[in-house]
């Protein structure tokens, strides 16, 4: 096997057009990089460079090997330079943006466990409600909840969990109001609901052991808010049913202040997507950061 050093230095031979020019670039001995051609050559068996006192000769076998040497070199480099990427320590700023309840329900433990583990990265959360533009507003990700498909764009979508969303509602509600066996039977009960007033209200329920079998029910909120946590704080108090995310409710259904009303129907799968600019000039903290969440939050809402 030849020695990777005297390829190295054959080729910048040839890039600069002789072993003199080419030990003044490198600031090596003009003596060392004649010492490591000669040795290619004889680890060869070939010439490679006709030495003349006047000028600068590749022989034909010389030019043939030095195409194959850049090459050789160029994936060196990059064999290098994934290692280096990997065992590099992630450092730097990452500029990140979700819903409130991801913020609140999902990341809360889950960053500062990432920020113990990596104590040179700087994390800056921006929790909101409201439609980002992660381009324009320089994020370098963003996770985003979502019932149907993004919006097509230029944005990296990595889809990372399923997450059905279920009917809840409080003990005490369902002892006043009574236990609905049915979905007809939601009929004329109290609800709060998700997002911003509407002329119509309508829980689309699928049942999970026939997936063919839907049923649409229409209510009215009595209670309207974009806010998770206070729709789930008004089911507890027994205000109405309300349809949550499960690992919105995990916590409360454990405790016993929530219970799941119609167990066997769903209300919708959510899909939590990861989304960032580019894979491209990905700073390794950005990277590590985004292999994390794929990693764990699919173990929190699940």
């Amino acid at each position: 096997m030849i020695d990777l050093n005297d390829v190295y230095y054959f080729a910048k031979v040839v890039e600069h057009q002789g072993i003199t020019a080419a030990a003044r670039v490198l600031d090596v001995p003009k003596s060392n990089i004649s010492r490591r051609i000669l040795a290619l050559e004889a680890a060869l068996g070939a010439r490679l460079i006709q030495r003349t006192s006047r000028r600068f000769v590749i022989t034909e076998i010389g030019v043939e090997f030095h195409r194959h040497a850049v090459a050789m070199l160029v994936e060196a480099e990059a064999a290098e330079s994934v290692v280096r990427t990997r065992t590099a320590e992630p450092s730097g700023t990452i500029r990140f943006t979700c819903s409130v309840a991801v913020a609140q329900l999902v990341l809360a433990t889950l960053i500062p466990r990432f920020m113990a583990t990596y104590p040179r990265v700087r994390i800056v959360e921006h929790a909101t409600n409201r439609h980002v533009d992660l381009v324009h507003e320089g994020f370098d990700m963003g996770l985003r909840a979502h019932m149907g498909p993004l919006p097509d764009s230029s944005l990296v979508q990595r889809p990372l969990a399923q997450i059905p969303w279920y009917l809840f509602a409080s003990p005490g509600y369902l002892r006043r109001k009574g236990v609905p066996s049915a979905p007809e039977e939601l009929a004329g009960h109290d609800a709060i609901a998700l997002g911003a007033t509407q002329d119509a209200y309508v829980w689309q329920l699928r049942d999970v052991r026939h997936a063919d079998q839907t049923h649409a029910v229409p209510y009215s909120p009595s209670l309207v808010s974009d806010d998770m946590a206070t729709l789930k704080a008004a089911a507890c108090e027994g205000v109405g049913i309300v349809a949550l995310p499960g690992y919105v409710g995990r916590a409360e259904i454990t405790a016993g202040k929530l219970v799941r009303v119609l167990p066997q129907w769903i209300v919708g799968v959510a899909t939590l997507t990861l989304l960032m600019p580019s894979r491209r000039g990905l700073l390794p903290s950005v990277r590590t950061f985004a292999e994390y969440l794929a990693e764990h939050v699919p173990t929190v809402v699940q």
